[in-house]
């Protein structure tokens, strides 16, 4: 526990990155780490970027994460990955959903999306891929693909001896527990 650890959760307005960063904060918490969390909206209601900051060790002085420094870096979206690759330190890992999602320029046709992405990524990077939102959908509810990757980020990270199902359903509204118990399984399982 004397290590601070950083983690940057990326993704876009309304796929539910900051619950998912509460989620992991509670927990945290909850088992003895002093964490510091510093959230960033943007335009988030008009599908903007949004980050999440999340430091925890023994002692964090600040919730900011700076280039570089990232051990952990989780991306709701593949261009949010490119956008924020330049946080991750050198021997860092990456968590990766190969979900989609055009920006105004995409839709409007003057620009294109970028393709190759990850494989980009991965040439310089421990880079994991996953559809986060595929494997959500399959279990019944796309919007719960934020929990698939809070489970990879938790088998990243190697943190199992905390009860983050119990958080869960703590967390989330009584309807929605079940299905982000099974998404957190799945993507779990999915790295």
């Amino acid at each position: 526990m004397n290590d601070v650890k950083s983690i940057l959760l990326v993704g876009v307005g309304g796929q539910g990155t900051i619950l998912a960063s509460k989620i992991l904060t509670t927990g945290l918490i909850e088992n003895g780490y002093d964490v510091k969390m510093s959230e960033v909206h943007g335009m988030s209601q008009r599908g903007g970027s949004v980050s999440t900051q999340v430091r925890f060790g023994k002692k964090v002085y600040s919730p900011i994460i700076g280039e570089g420094t990232a051990d952990i870096l989780v991306s709701f979206e593949e261009m949010e990955a490119a956008r924020y690759a330049k946080f991750l330190k050198q021997d860092g890992k990456m968590v990766v959903n190969t979900y989609r999602i055009p920006s105004m320029p995409i839709l409007s046709g003057a620009k294109t999306y970028p393709e190759n992405i990850i494989e980009k990524l991965a040439e310089k990077v421990s880079t994991m891929s996953l559809d986060a939102t595929k494997i959500a959908a399959d279990l019944g509810n796309p919007k719960s693909a934020n929990i698939v990757l809070l489970g990879a980020l938790i088998k990243a990270l190697g943190m199992t001896d905390i009860d983050w199902k119990d958080i869960i359903v703590r967390t989330v509204k009584p309807n929605f527990v079940e299905i982000n118990k099974q998404a957190f399984d799945a993507g779990f399982a999915a790295i």
